[in-house]
């Protein structure tokens, strides 16, 4: 019988890399510490929670990265994908999901999986020597035995940032002789019908009041060690985009382009989305409005917004700390440890940001574990797909002094030939995405020819 791959962490990229070895016909055993340890942010025991946005982000596969790396991973079998798609939720054109559902339906599948085993249980340090294959998924919240255990061994310093969670209010506490429905533009996504999501209206006023209150607001205090650990620019709370100037949040997460308030026939000063949570539409989270405002400061202040006077909150918004590391000095090109080629590693902790990214470099790490236990040549997908280019960038792409975590984006994919026909914009971006598919499919094909 074939030896097991062992997946340490059981999140996104932990799921997926179990998910792929298993497809591959590879056992795989899941090591998940909740319930019996839990973390800052979890709440469940589930595999693959979400504990912060229930986004995928844009599903538009021809004019967005993150879209293109969607549709990428469903041609690879992605039960992340699978299970978003299963479980999607209106939200213009970006892939929102239930929560609870999507993670259950990871975690069962999983679980009824011959091939997958999940244990519950901590492993605290480097894994034992005679498990001569592992994904280490741990993600953003990795323990503090096994981080320190990489670090010592790599005699790497341990980079880290802050990550902010936004808040969720019920729908039914949601003022709408105030608040109305309508995607930016109208725009109809997955499951959508171009009214997805509820928009409240602020007036210069009201918007120079809320800004004032988030200014001078109480917040959560770090600890002395966590001082100097900077956010990610693609997370910051909400309080801080404010303190980056005037007019931020209202040309940031608050711009209130395209969308019209239907009892002013005009666009307002800034407007504040919320995106639904759940299948049952009753919840639904601020979009932009991640927060290390302390629990009191955030209710009051986000009721000063008209339509959430009212508003009840299932949620607050937080702040935990994300790990990552250096992988452009530290990973191969097949996600393995330079320092103990053992150990693959896949999700956040590599430098990727964003769900899909994570989930992403777990299909991967999946891919290259099951064919490398089979005895076969590991092939990347090529550097013109999603895929590849993030790859290629967090495995040396990156500059090793100056890494930090990034998500999908077209300007770490590979320019046109210069004998391509010009295009911009969103024509560019459409034959670029044309080609990652095509070349993916040719990198899929060779992949089961080779099988």
């Amino acid at each position: 019988m074939t030896n097991p791959v062992h997946v340490v962490g059981g999140g996104l990229a932990g799921s997926e890399a179990a998910w792929q070895l298993a497809a591959a016909g590879v056992p795989a055993v899941v090591h998940e510490m909740r319930p019996v340890r839990g973390t800052a942010a979890h709440q469940t025991d589930q595999l693959a929670e979400l504990v912060c946005s229930n986004s995928f982000r844009s599903d538009d596969a021809e004019h967005n990265a993150v879209g293109l790396l969607h549709e990428e991973m469903r041609r690879c079998g992605s039960l992340i994908l699978a299970a978003g798609d299963a479980h999607k939720l209106p939200a213009g054109g970006a892939l929102a999901v239930d929560r609870d559902g999507f993670a259950g339906e990871v975690t069962a599948r999983l679980t009824a999986h011959p091939l997958v085993e999940i244990v519950r249980d901590e492993v605290a340090g480097l894994p034992p020597e005679d498990w001569d294959s592992v994904i280490v998924a741990t993600g953003p919240l990795t323990s503090d035995a096994l981080s320190e255990a990489v670090v010592a061994l790599t005699g790497e310093a341990e980079l880290a940032f802050f990550d902010a969670i936004a808040p969720i209010v019920t729908k039914e506490s949601v003022d709408f002789s105030k608040a109305w429905f309508q995607s930016r533009y109208d725009k109809v996504g997955p499951g959508g019908d171009g009214k997805d999501y509820i928009n409240c209206p602020l007036d210069e006023d009201v918007y120079e009041a809320f800004i004032a209150a988030l200014l001078a607001a109480d917040k959560v205090a770090f600890h002395e060690w966590e001082g100097k650990t900077p956010y990610f620019e693609g997370c910051l709370p909400i309080e801080v985009m404010a303190s980056r100037g005037h007019d931020t949040l209202r040309y940031g997460p608050m711009k209130p382009v395209g969308l019209t308030d239907p009892n002013t026939g005009r666009r307002a000063h800034a407007v504040l989305q919320l995106r639904q949570d759940n299948a049952l539409g009753t919840l639904y989270n601020l979009v932009g409005c991640q927060t290390k405002l302390k629990y009191g400061e955030q209710a009051n202040i986000f009721r000063m917004i008209p339509g959430l006077e009212k508003a009840e909150f299932a949620r607050l918004g937080g702040i935990h700390r994300n790990t990552f590391m250096n992988s452009p000095r530290l990973l191969d090109g097949t996600l393995r440890l330079k320092a103990m080629p053992r150990l693959r590693f896949a999700g956040q902790i590599t430098g990727v940001e964003g769900y899909v990214e994570s989930a992403a470099m777990g299909l991967l790490a999946g891919r290259f574990a099951a064919t490398e236990r089979a005895g076969g040549e590991i092939a990347a997908p090529p550097v013109t797909t999603a895929l590849g280019a993030l790859l290629s960038h967090i495995t040396g792409g990156a500059d090793a002094d100056s890494f930090q975590p990034m998500n999908v984006n077209f300007g770490l994919f590979p320019p046109l030939p210069k004998d391509s026909p010009k295009a911009k914009g969103r024509d560019r971006k459409r034959v670029v995405a044309r080609r990652a598919l095509t070349d993916l499919e040719g990198w899929l094909s060779a992949v089961r020819a080779a099988a």
